[in-house]
């Protein structure tokens, strides 16, 4: 029988079966082993083939084929990468400008991982009840960066939604029919925002950590919840996945990384050398000549840089 991976806990899966009824299952050692290069060879989204034995026991035997996923280096250097998701229709990454800052690094880090695997993303800055005037005027400046690139971005405050009927219409119209992956970094209150939307608290939510101003984990093991109620559509899901610190690419050669960089692969195509990397002043390079007239945002520039530098080097980041 098949089922749907609702719940991660490390040694052990939460599947939905086709007849609804929800099964522990675990996996083999050799399962583990036999050319899957990640932490895990089971994800949140799986689509797998359930064996159920007499002795009650439940092995998950196979994973269909994935129609997409979202995967970063991992931190364990005995594995190759940690796939956060799989089987999405789009991404919500909650980003905040304050406690804790969201550096753009980071946010250029995950849309390309995302675009490489073809992940539509949402850009949502929460927490904008914290901000001053001036930091109000620095969100809608790189909100419009990001739109101007074609990525769509919402401002909330995740703590305030139940007041913010409007608010919750949008994100509720956002996430109808959809399996949503809801990440970012630790703190940036994807608990709080997934307790708002259920009107009832299913995550706890933690602290921001007074000695480096980073958010405390909350979120333990990935997990799928069904908006189904919530929205009014059926297969509507939003994936809850423990918060991330860095995110380092897998898998893009050099040659690729500014494919993944809209408006630097837009570009791009004016330079006179078809090989070219874009990270150097001069020979005909329309991609630097763009970031000195100002077309193609520093930030973005230097979070290019910065993964085509894990490419070359494959480091983590």
């Amino acid at each position: 029988m098949n089922g749907l991976v609702i719940k991660s806990t490390g040694n052990a899966y939460l599947v939905r079966m086709d007849d609804g009824k929800d099964l522990e299952c675990h996996i083999k050692g050799n399962f583990r082993i036999r050319g899957i290069r990640s932490t895990a060879p089971v994800a949140v989204g799986d689509i797998v083939e359930v064996e159920m034995l007499p002795d009650g026991t439940n092995w998950i035997r196979e994973v269909c084929t994935r129609r997409n996923y979202i995967i970063r280096r991992s931190t364990n250097l005995s594995h190759e990468s940690h796939i956060l998701a799989a089987n999405l229709d789009q991404v919500l990454l909650l980003v905040t400008l304050k406690h804790p800052a969201t550096s753009t690094t980071f946010i250029d880090r995950f849309l390309a991982t995302a675009e490489a695997y073809r992940v539509p993303v949402v850009l949502v800055f929460n927490k904008i009840d914290m901000l001053s005037p001036d930091e109000m005027q620095e969100l809608n400046e790189l909100s419009a960066l990001y739109k101007s690139i074609g990525y769509s971005t919402m401002a909330i405050s995740a703590s305030m939604l139940a007041d913010q009927p409007d608010k919750m219409a949008e994100l509720s119209g956002l996430l109808a029919g959809k399996v949503t992956l809801l990440s970012g970094n630790s703190g940036v209150g994807k608990s709080t925002l997934l307790n708002a939307l259920f009107g009832s608290s299913v995550t706890r939510t933690g602290r921001i950590s007074d000695a480096h101003d980073k958010g405390m984990h909350t979120t333990t093991f990935s997990a799928m919840y069904s908006l189904d109620p919530i929205v009014g559509a059926d297969s509507s899901w939003l994936i809850d996945t423990p918060g991330i610190k860095g995110f380092g690419g897998v898998d893009m050669s050099k040659r690729e990384v500014s494919h993944y960089f809209r408006e630097i692969f837009r570009i791009g195509r004016e330079c006179r050398y078809d090989d070219c990397l874009h990270s150097n002043s001069g020979c005909g390079c329309a991609v630097y000549d763009a970031v000195v007239r100002g077309e193609i945002a520093l930030s973005r520039y230097e979070s290019y840089l910065s993964l085509l530098g894990d490419a070359e080097e494959q480091k983590y980041r």
